[in-house]
């Protein structure tokens, strides 16, 4: 990292610390006002600025009325390229998308709706944020009048629990790339992450009948129960021929009867093994189980689900996996 690029971290740290001290958390909506907005000249910027400078000194030093013209217009430029990085800022809203949970390892994307309520089409529109001491942009956008833009900054998730960041940077190099302009935003932005499902090298616990009398109409092989639509994986024994024949599109047979199979997913049957490690195997377990239509409980300490076989029971099991002992570990 050169010294240049040091210095402007440590400028950036202090805006953005000042700032918090200043506005304090936001709630959504966030309207950028003018008191939100902080300018800088860019490398180009300042280039620029010497060229004129350099210009100008040399136009009154040999008397040279044309130099002297250019170096004024070129100055009258940079007046108005600041003004319009100020002005393509001024007014916009932001608020937070909902973000999907994801399995660590995945890249996840933090979201951002930006709303233009003006007539002026705003121009080449950039989120940023810090996270683990990178920095991480998003591709810039055009947000048209009275039109919601929305963006995403791409994060790799590294270790289950929760991602969080509370600042996030909306910036602006329009028109020319003389000026930075940006402004700094505390929003709660957090997602799930789930433990890394370990490989398919391990199948989950035998599955036990289920006494309760439950039925499963996508495993039965008893009572016609009626068709539904063809989904990747399914027997080509259930596939319904004859509605296909009949241009009815791909269906599959549902049969009733036949009781689930059951199984408990248990921390205490994979002892001898780290935390992490245990996690990650019964997080594939889960997904497995669940993939197979086996209702199968899941047992850790301080946290128990009975068996069940439906997408809520999934999000919840795998809830309680990836929030196992957060506190002790501290939030992602």
């Amino acid at each position: 990292m050169t010294i240049t690029e040091r210095m402007q971290r440590r400028m950036t740290n202090a805006i953005a610390n000042w700032s918090r001290r200043r506005h304090g958390p936001d709630q959504e909506p966030v309207t950028i006002t003018n008191k939100r907005i902080y300018i800088l000249p860019t490398r180009l910027g300042l280039m620029f600025a010497t060229t004129v400078v350099t210009m100008g000194i040399g136009g009154m030093n040999y008397g040279n009325n044309l130099a002297l013209m250019l170096s004024f217009l070129l100055t009258a430029l940079g007046f108005v390229a600041m003004h319009h990085t100020h002005r393509n800022l001024a007014g916009l809203r932001v608020h937070s998308l909902a973000n999907e949970p994801v399995f660590a390892g995945q890249r996840l994307n933090i979201q951002l709706a930006i709303d233009n309520p003006t007539i002026q089409t705003r121009l080449a529109l950039q989120a940023e944020t810090r996270f683990n001491g990178e920095s991480l942009q998003a591709q810039p956008i055009h947000v048209g009048n009275d039109i919601q833009g929305i963006t995403s900054i791409g994060v790799v998730s590294q270790r289950r629990g929760w991602l969080s960041t509370d600042r996030i940077t909306i910036a602006t190099r329009y028109p020319f790339g003389l000026f930075r302009g940006w402004t700094i935003l505390h929003l709660p932005l957090r997602c799930l992450v789930y433990p890394k499902p370990s490989e398919r090298s391990s199948t989950p616990p035998p599955s036990e009948f289920d006494t309760r009398n439950t039925q499963d109409l996508h495993r039965g092989d008893e009572e016609f129960a009626g068709l539904r639509t063809f989904h990747p994986g399914d027997s080509p024994k259930r596939i319904a021929w004859k509605a296909y024949a009949r241009e009815q599109g791909l269906l599959t047979k549902q049969y009733a009867g036949a009781a689930i199979s059951t199984c408990l997913l248990d921390w205490d049957a994979l002892a001898g093994l780290d935390v992490e490690t245990r996690l990650s195997r019964l997080c594939r377990w889960v997904i497995d189980s669940h993939q197979q239509g086996i209702a199968y409980g899941l047992k850790l300490p301080g946290f128990i689900a009975d068996p069940a076989l439906n997408e809520a029971h999934r999000v919840r099991c795998l809830n309680a996996l990836a929030l196992f002992q957060s506190d002790a570990r501290g939030s992602s």
